[in-house]
């Protein structure tokens, strides 16, 4: 084949057009290059999903902080929650913490 007979050929017209050059020129650029490519959107959106389930932890923490003010509201909650959390005790009393061993010997 000669430079000729390939000019003629049908894929090799499409190919040289000015406006397919132009516009593949254009859809690289703007898919790998620009600043608003698809790369830098699929960071932005995995950085957003990220940042959701960031925001549905913290939802799900405040809710449950809720649920303890709230249960916390009396008096003898409050004195369960000092004792277990804060091993707080009364004037009167002993404390005593059993630690369970969780390593098991083979």
């Amino acid at each position: 084949m000669n430079l000729k007979s390939l000019k003629n050929k049908s894929p090799f017209k499409i190919a040289t057009n000015i406006y397919v050059v132009i516009l593949s020129v254009f859809v690289i650029w703007m898919l790998f290059f620009d600043e608003n490519s698809y790369l830098t959107h699929r960071e932005f959106n995995k950085e957003i999903d990220e940042l959701k389930s960031w925001i549905e932890y913290h939802e799900k923490k405040i809710k449950k902080d809720k649920e303890t003010i709230q249960q916390l509201q009396d008096s003898l909650q409050l004195e369960r929650y000092a004792r277990e959390k804060y091993l707080m005790k009364k004037e009167d009393e002993d404390i005593y913490i059993i630690e369970f061993d969780t390593i098991k010997k083979q």
